[in-house]
């Protein structure tokens, strides 16, 4: 193996898209989804994304308020954001939920249909929540 193929193993990544589909609370889904995320955004090697699509635009919500001792999904997508993750929310759920730009925590942003279909088409893996 010569070095140039050393530097070429170091470069890849292998990406997976998250899709998260159920509500922040009420549901472990959604939960189980982002612990995963978290998980692989922690890896040497990993590009993760995750999409927030119908009651899962909640996720996103700044400012949970939870039981100590209860996990709290905005942190933990702060979290995967802040080891390189991407957070996009579906657009289109955040206004029928009336959840606003502005609402949003940190990291996480309004996303569209076509950019979920272009993170669809480029990863490696699709896990669907």
């Amino acid at each position: 193996m010569t070095s140039t193929d050393d530097v070429e193993e170091d470069e890849v990544m292998a990406s997976t898209l998250f899709v998260l589909n159920d509500p922040p609370y009420g549901t472990e889904r959604s939960y189980n989804g982002v612990r995963l995320a978290g998980s692989l955004a922690r890896r040497e090697g990993e590009a993760v994304r995750v999409f927030l699509i119908g009651d899962a635009a909640a996720c996103a919500k700044a400012g949970q308020k939870v039981p100590q001792g209860y996990y709290n999904l905005e942190l933990m997508l702060r979290s995967i954001v802040r080891r390189g993750g991407e957070i996009g929310v579906c657009g289109t759920c955040m206004d029928a939920r009336g959840i606003t730009d502005a609402e949003l925590a940190g990291g996480c942003r309004r996303s569209t249909l076509e950019e979920f279909a272009d993170w669809t088409q480029n990863a490696d893996r699709v896990l669907v929540f």
